[in-house]
């Protein structure tokens, strides 16, 4: 049933799934991270600044479009910011997310930016 569903899958659509996987479990975190980091540093222009928002989406598909773009051809330079698992087009959306996240340095990942986030949100809520 899988491979009915993938033959059906156009290169299009595969290639935003990989993109959009990309930017949502990758590059998004990131960056968001970025940007909580610099509200705890005291930066006050962060404080009720829409445009914080708009960086952290703007940034993080600027980071994944580089990262897809220049990946597949510089595999060595590229390896923690390109994931070929995403552009898979033999598996579904589901199982993309199921296999990237069997890999140890997909678990690491996601364990750091977890602690990260978590320690952060701790202090914030602590300083004010």
């Amino acid at each position: 049933m899988a491979t009915i569903a993938a033959a059906k899958k156009s290169r299009l659509r595969n290639a935003l799934e990989g993109f959009a996987l990309t930017v949502i479990l990758q590059s998004f975190p990131t960056f968001a991270a970025a940007a909580l980091l610099l509200k705890l540093c005291g930066n006050h222009d962060l404080v009720g600044d829409p445009g914080v928002a708009i960086f952290v989406a703007l940034a993080a598909l600027a980071h994944a479009t580089v990262a897809v773009t220049l990946g597949p051809s510089i595999p060595a330079l590229f390896k923690t910011l390109y994931e070929p698992t995403f552009f898979d087009c033999t598996l579904s959306l589901p199982d993309k997310i199921m296999e990237w996240r069997t890999h140890p340095a997909a678990s690491l990942q996601l364990l750091a930016i977890v602690l990260m986030l978590s320690v952060m949100a701790v202090v914030t809520a602590s300083v004010g």
